[in-house]
């Protein structure tokens, strides 16, 4: 029976591609797809709770999103202030192996966000991703955006961020406002 059964899983795995399958099941980002694909600029807005993957002037995805626990209550002055960050960034990084679902660093604090902060001796904090939701908690994708929860990121289901990782290089501008 046993060999009955490896036969049979063997038989519908090997022609549908071994690797494309086992690689879907360990979880990895899929090669990332062709250039008309990605995206050239990422928009934030945060009162209506919604980001946009655009490309050539056409919106290519669109996201509902939760953001830091502070919500739109303006831009990220200090570390800790659970606010997530205003103005014209950059995607700078990614992480396949974060604390989230898959994530992409924003290039804040610019040079403008760090003086400011050091006006008020303090500082700007950092470590502002897009990202999935907690590892584990995937289950909670549907409801995720019902509530502001992070610490000043931008946050999207399992699903959804897997679909930005794949349409998002690094280099991407992200306008938040």
């Amino acid at each position: 029976m046993k060999r009955w059964v490896l036969a049979s899983v063997c038989l519908l795995v090997l022609p549908l591609g071994y690797t494309k399958i086992m690689g879907r099941l360990a979880g990895g980002p899929e090669p990332a797809p062709v250039a008309a694909e990605q995206a050239d600029l990422i928009t934030v807005d945060k009162a209506q709770r919604r980001m946009q993957l655009w490309r050539d002037g056409q919106v290519l995805g669109e996201y509902r999103i939760a953001l830091g626990a502070a919500g739109d209550a303006g831009h990220k002055q200090r570390e800790g202030d659970e606010r997530t960050p205003e103005g014209r960034y950059l995607i700078d990084w990614r992480n396949p192996r974060s604390m989230a679902y898959l994530s992409l660093h924003i290039s804040y604090p610019n040079a403008r966000d760090e003086a400011a902060a050091a006006a008020r001796d303090e500082a700007p904090g950092g470590n502002i991703m897009i990202h999935g939701l907690p590892n584990g908690w995937g289950w909670l994708g549907p409801l995720h955006h019902l509530w502001d929860w992070t610490d000043g990121c931008i946050a999207v289901s399992n699903d959804e961020m897997r679909e930005i990782w794949l349409r998002v290089a690094n280099g991407t501008p992200i306008e938040i406002h």
